[in-house]
């Protein structure tokens, strides 16, 4: 015949301890992921910045070249208009 052995009530104190160490490690883990999350957005926050300028620039390069293509423009016509009139 097979002796059962009862099972010893779980001690408080390894639980507790446990416990305790468990919700410790998962508040530190909590802390570092929040932290790494604001260093991103600050990073992320600097490339927009610097992408925001960039675009400035370029939209002022574009409108600097369309006013230039404008004016080529109508030299040529400019241009054709003489060379039509001319005998």
């Amino acid at each position: 015949m097979v002796k059962e052995k009862a099972l010893e009530p779980v001690n408080n104190n390894n639980l507790s301890i446990g416990l305790i160490f468990g919700l410790v490690t998962q508040g530190a883990a909590i802390v570092w992921t929040v932290s790494m999350m604001m260093s991103d957005i600050e990073d992320n926050r600097e490339d927009i910045i610097k992408n925001q300028l960039n675009i400035q620039r370029l939209n002022l390069a574009v409108q600097t070249q369309a006013i230039s293509n404008a004016r080529i423009d109508e030299n040529i016509k400019a241009i054709r208009d003489i060379m039509e009139r001319s005998p």
